[in-house]
């Protein structure tokens, strides 16, 4: 058995919905495996699971080389400060922040170690988890430049959205006991 199946194995009724939308996440869509495994696993990543990472990572590993492991990382903890500070600059509205310049190194974001389209992919999912606006809308423009489709973007922003009731799912499971 997987250690995804594991997981959801663990899952009560009441969430098994979970179960199966992460099984159609992970299988099919508008991206490859690669783009999938990496956007659900810096979800995980974002959302501090250790153990659902763990078993995103195990199960794709056939899809997850090196490179897409360490951009997941890199995605993932870049957007965790970003979120954070483009998020208080867009809540706060005022002029004076946003003429500020931010001073945050992200040179990953340009220099992925996959491609650029599969690190935006994965940044726009967790800018969906944190509801950080300006970083959905900015990812989202840096995706349909880079030749992402419209339906490519919401297939990530679905895998971010399962992965996040996945984790819930999972602890609501551990409360049954």
């Amino acid at each position: 058995m997987s250690a995804l199946d594991t997981l959801k194995e663990s899952l009560v009724d009441d969430t098994k919905d979970l179960r199966l939308n992460l099984g159609n996440v992970l299988s099919s869509g508008s991206l490859d495996a690669r783009q999938r495994y990496s956007v659900a696993l810096t979800s995980a990543l974002f959302l501090n699971d250790e153990e659902l990472a763990g078993a995103i990572r195990e199960d794709g590993k056939e899809h997850l080389d090196d490179s897409a492991v360490a951009d997941a990382k890199a995605a993932a903890a870049i957007m965790a400060m970003n979120t954070v500070y483009y998020r208080f600059r867009h809540m706060i509205g005022k002029e004076s922040y946003a003429q500020r310049q931010a001073g945050l190194r992200m040179g990953r974001m340009a220099r992925p170690a996959t491609d650029k389209a599969t690190f935006e992919l994965a940044s726009i999912a967790c800018a969906a988890l944190a509801g950080c606006e300006m970083c959905l809308k900015a990812h989202e423009a840096g995706l349909i430049k880079e030749g992402v489709s419209e339906e490519q973007v919401h297939d990530a922003v679905r895998i971010a959205a399962v992965v996040r009731g996945f984790q819930t799912a999972l602890v609501a499971s551990k409360l049954e006991g």
